[in-house]
């Protein structure tokens, strides 16, 4: 434990979501050497802010026509959390060049400087019913990972919330404290299993500590309705919006709308649709595997929304 405490960390993708949770929690687990790579330049300036002793690198994985800096930042890398993917937009390109050749180049540099450990991120999609570029790109990433055999331990989260969350969950708490109805598309009873971004990071902590292997499907614990999680993160943000069930067809039409004046929309049709998908995670004992208590939903909410550093803050996508 101490050894690997002693080493050093590299993160990719590490002003994302995950990456912004993650990093706090290192620090605060004594990891003293993290070096985070990401290519959002917005992004990457909220983390530089909030966390000034972090080596902070505004690198494209993908990018062959710049000397390739961050390679050289593999040297000496005891583990490597690999986090960067693209999730969202229309490109099929933009999803094989971020997913699978950005990978596939950061793997050669994990090679070439003999890294003896990774945490993949992957995703709970490549076990679901969708097919679409993000799902099939995180199949390829994963199947990349594997082949690459190095020591390492794959973790496939559901939808996750928390700190820093401009999409999903995140999108949504903002936008119910800024309307005086909040809308409820169809019935409301989709079953979420939503994961709690902190308790994700804490089950990377783990597995940098013990070097864990396998394949691991990481769900909430916690089942409930669309309905119901929307009543919750009233309750955690104290907001006053009416819930108002409407027809799907209509909750679409309005989501369509909004497209047209909002190029890069946090919430999509391409969303509601996987929202009302019905898909149903394998939920495993990751608190007993990887030694992490879930946090209760109500009490993580709580914590997402009432955080006085980090709860106002929106990542960039």
């Amino acid at each position: 434990m101490a050894a690997l405490k002693g080493g050093k960390i590299v993160i990719t993708g590490a002003a994302g979501l995950v990456g912004q949770n993650l990093i706090p929690r290192l620090t605060a687990k004594g990891f003293t050497e993290i070096v985070a790579i990401d290519k959002h330049p917005t992004n990457v300036k909220i983390l530089k802010k909030y966390h000034p002793g972090v080596r902070v690198l505004h690198r494209d994985l993908a990018d062959r026509t710049r000397v390739s800096a961050w390679e050289a930042e593999l040297a000496g890398c005891q583990g490597l959390v690999i986090g960067h993917a693209q999730i969202g937009g229309i490109e099929p390109k933009e999803y094989v060049r971020n997913n699978v050749e950005a990978t596939q180049r950061l793997l050669d540099a994990a090679l070439r400087h003999k890294v003896r450990y990774v945490v993949s991120i992957s995703s709970s999609v490549v076990n679901s019913m969708a097919v679409d570029n993000y799902t099939e790109t995180k199949k390829a990433q994963e199947a990349l990972v594997a082949r690459s055999g190095i020591k390492q331990v794959v973790l496939r989260p559901t939808l996750m919330f928390g700190w820093f969350d401009r999409k999903h969950v995140g999108w949504l708490a903002r936008f119910m404290q800024r309307v005086p109805v909040f809308p409820i598309p169809g019935s409301g009873k989709f079953l979420r299993q939503p994961l709690y971004a902190a308790d994700f990071c804490e089950i990377i902590v783990s597995s940098l500590i013990n070097e864990r292997t396998g394949a691991y499907n990481i769900t909430g614990q916690e089942r409930i309705d669309y309905i119901d999680l929307i009543r919750a993160v009233k309750r955690a943000t104290r907001a006053k919006a009416h819930l108002q069930k409407i027809p799907y067809s209509l909750f679409w039409s309005l989501l369509k709308i909004y497209s047209l004046f909002d190029k890069n929309p946090a919430f999509t049709v391409k969303q509601l649709q996987a929202l009302v998908t019905p898909d149903i995670f394998e939920v495993i004992d990751w608190p007993g595997i990887f030694g992490v208590r879930a946090t209760p939903l109500q009490q993580a909410l709580n914590e997402t929304f009432q955080d006085p550093i980090y709860s106002q803050v929106a990542l960039d996508f």
